[in-house]
């Protein structure tokens, strides 16, 4: 069975996003990104819902990215995604697919498949949705060290528990704190 996990960062409020989706006061360093091009698993499928397919599509495909992160970029765009969307027409991305409609058994035959592991980037609404369902087997959350308002909570009207444990830290000198957490 394949492994679905999510990697996401937080405000200390637990926010994924600001107002009109701002991620402006998510500001890492050398360390942070050195951890990023580590932490890039060759070969995992790269699972995202619109806005976040239609944000990093749009920054990892670009020369400023290649310029200020290269090894990121590089892996980004050779990674194999899904988009989950009732309304793109298309997903142009190298190395996308596009899947319209029950994400939730949609999800549920790709875990059930060979392939690759998967991971959720970003996508709060596609994470409530397969955590409701049970579907999602850890959590890698990086804690910025900023509160923000009027943001949305990852978790955002969640209606189940989801019992965690921790498994590991990791903090950096900036003050974000990486948790690692599986499913109990």
């Amino acid at each position: 069975m394949r492994h679905l996990s999510v990697y996401n960062f937080l405000s200390l409020n637990g926010c994924y996003k600001g107002l009109n989706g701002d991620i402006s006061w998510h500001q890492h360093g050398a360390e942070e990104n050195s951890f990023s091009e580590k932490s890039m698993e060759p070969g995992n499928t790269l699972l995202f819902g619109r806005i976040t397919y239609e944000m990093m599509a749009g920054y990892w495909s670009s020369p400023a990215a290649f310029e200020q992160s290269p090894v990121v970029a590089e892996g980004m765009n050779k990674a194999e995604k899904i988009v989950f969307s009732t309304t793109l027409k298309t997903a142009d991305w190298k190395n996308t697919q596009l899947i319209k409609e029950n994400i939730v058994e949609e999800v549920r035959k790709l875990k059930q498949s060979n392939g690759k592991n998967m991971t959720i980037l970003g996508s709060g609404t596609i994470i409530t949705q397969l955590a409701e369902a049970n579907l999602i087997d850890s959590y890698q959350i990086m804690i910025d060290p900023v509160v923000i308002k009027n943001g949305t909570p990852i978790f955002n009207n969640i209606q189940c528990n989801i019992n965690l444990k921790l498994i590991d830290t990791k903090t950096f000198k900036s003050g974000v704190v990486l948790l690692n957490y599986a499913i109990e």
